[in-house]
């Protein structure tokens, strides 16, 4: 394929459109379909693909996505840095609704899906204890303080696997390990821009807080997740085309490109 983008974007709940002069490309992986096309646009020197990860419609829930399909396409349109942004949960009072979060950890609480790209021949053990690539983490802080979001520098998302929501006991539990982020999809997407030499950026949307963080929240629906990120996706858009505009055209401080090299035996 010939190189179409070289800054991925992946939209969540609530997040189906980005750009509006846009070119769709339908692609094929050696994983099954994604999501959803391609939608290439322009922002500042940057081409960009934007993908669904439910797809344009909602149509494909948290444990059912092809996120090895996903990435993969990214990665063959000619992607370099991948920003996945998402609507979360807050496990922690000072991590409000409204507010943004760029984790820095993740961890993982899914069950049964795909979390790699390989799966043999090659022995290879990529290293996950940096997840998020550094140069886009600071530059997104940095960009959402410039525009006077509310942003939170670092935290933990811990991922479940989805489509129901936390009982009290699981999220107290949560919590109580100091997370503050909760969420159903930044997990294996992440991790597996990494595995394909690309930087990961997590951008996490804070719509609601769990239900066991303060015992007498009522509980989190998915309307109302939906309600108070599209109150807030002027904000997430307008981050991203001023961030995605800042992003150097090269990358000199991370080492996401040598994640393969560096972790085979």
């Amino acid at each position: 394929m010939e190189k179409l983008a070289d800054i991925g974007v992946f939209g969540g709940s609530g997040f189906y459109k980005f750009l509006d002069d846009i070119e769709e490309v339908p692609v094929e992986t050696p994983y099954g379909m994604p999501s959803d096309n391609l939608f290439i646009g322009k922002i500042g020197n940057h081409k960009v693909a934007f993908l669904p990860r439910h797809g344009r419609n909602h149509t494909i829930l948290p444990h059912l996505i092809n996120y090895r399909a996903n990435v993969w396409a990214m990665k063959a349109a000619g992607c370099t840095r991948v920003i996945s942004p998402c609507a979360a949960g807050s496990l922690q009072k000072h991590v409000a609704p409204g507010h943004f979060v760029v984790c820095d950890q993740f961890v993982d609480w899914t069950d049964g899906r795909k979390t790699t790209f390989f799966e043999g021949p090659v022995v290879t053990h990529p290293s996950a204890a940096e997840p998020y690539c550094p140069e886009l983490r600071e530059l997104a802080v940095k960009t959402a303080k410039g525009l006077g979001i509310t942003v939170h520098d670092h935290g933990t998302v811990v991922v479940i696997n989805g489509p129901r929501f936390s009982t009290k006991a699981e999220s107290k539990f949560f919590t109580a390990q100091g997370w503050e982020v909760i969420n159903m999809t930044a997990f294996p997407e992440a991790y597996l821009v990494k595995e394909m030499d690309m930087c990961p950026l997590n951008i996490s949307l804070i719509t609601d807080y769990d239900a066991g963080l303060v015992g007498d929240v009522p509980p989190v629906s998915h309307h109302e997740v939906i309600q108070v990120f599209n109150n807030n996706v002027a904000n997430l858009k307008k981050l991203l085309f001023t961030m995605i505009e800042n992003i150097p055209s090269e990358r000199t401080n991370c080492t996401c490109a040598d994640t393969k090299k560096s972790s085979q035996l």
